[in-house]
């Protein structure tokens, strides 16, 4: 059970272009149809493709352009986004169930901020990867990055997710160690 991004960012976007395109569109033809001059017009435009060659810097240009955004719009659509769920271990019991990124995220947060010297902690939780960079008033820091790994795997444990990702600690001081 793994839970994927919706893609609305994407899908959005080009709504709102193909939206934008046939607003000009029907713009043009309403006023076309009421006698008006339109806003864009479509003489104008035939006249300017009817003079273009392949060969023009404009035309390879826009089409590149028109390419590159095709391909883009394909990959978002292809390629997986990140998990929102991950998934967690049924330990032979046949369940399927999850835990979200985000509350990973912050109890493994507090887990790090629990342990004795910490200040600050901030942690990036990757697929295969937790880093955890804290921020201690120690002068020195003997043993808290040991503390702070041995914090996150007895969450981790508790936790059980179906892959477990390597810890990685670093600590930072406001204080130098004179």
């Amino acid at each position: 059970m793994i839970r994927r991004s919706r893609r609305s960012l994407p899908a959005t976007l080009t709504a709102l272009a193909v939206l934008a395109v046939c607003v000009l569109v029907a713009t043009g033809a309403i006023q076309m149809l009421a006698g008006q001059r339109p806003l864009i017009s479509y003489a104008a435009i035939a006249h300017a493709l009817h003079g273009a060659r392949w060969s023009d810097l404009a035309v390879g240009v826009s089409g590149g352009g028109a390419a590159l955004l095709g391909l883009v719009v394909l990959l978002g659509a292809v390629l997986p986004g990140k998990a929102t769920v991950l998934p967690l271990s049924d330990e032979g019991v046949g369940l399927d169930s999850g835990a979200s990124r985000r509350s990973v995220r912050r109890t493994l947060r507090a887990a790090a901020s629990s342990v004795d010297g910490v200040r600050v902690s901030r942690l990036a939780l990757r697929r295969r990867k937790v880093t955890a960079t804290v921020r201690t008033d120690r002068a020195t820091t003997e043993g808290l990055p040991d503390a702070v790994r041995a914090a996150l795997e007895h969450r981790l444990d508790q936790i059980a997710p179906a892959t477990r990702p390597t810890v990685r600690v670093k600590v930072t001081t406001t204080r130098s160690a004179s």
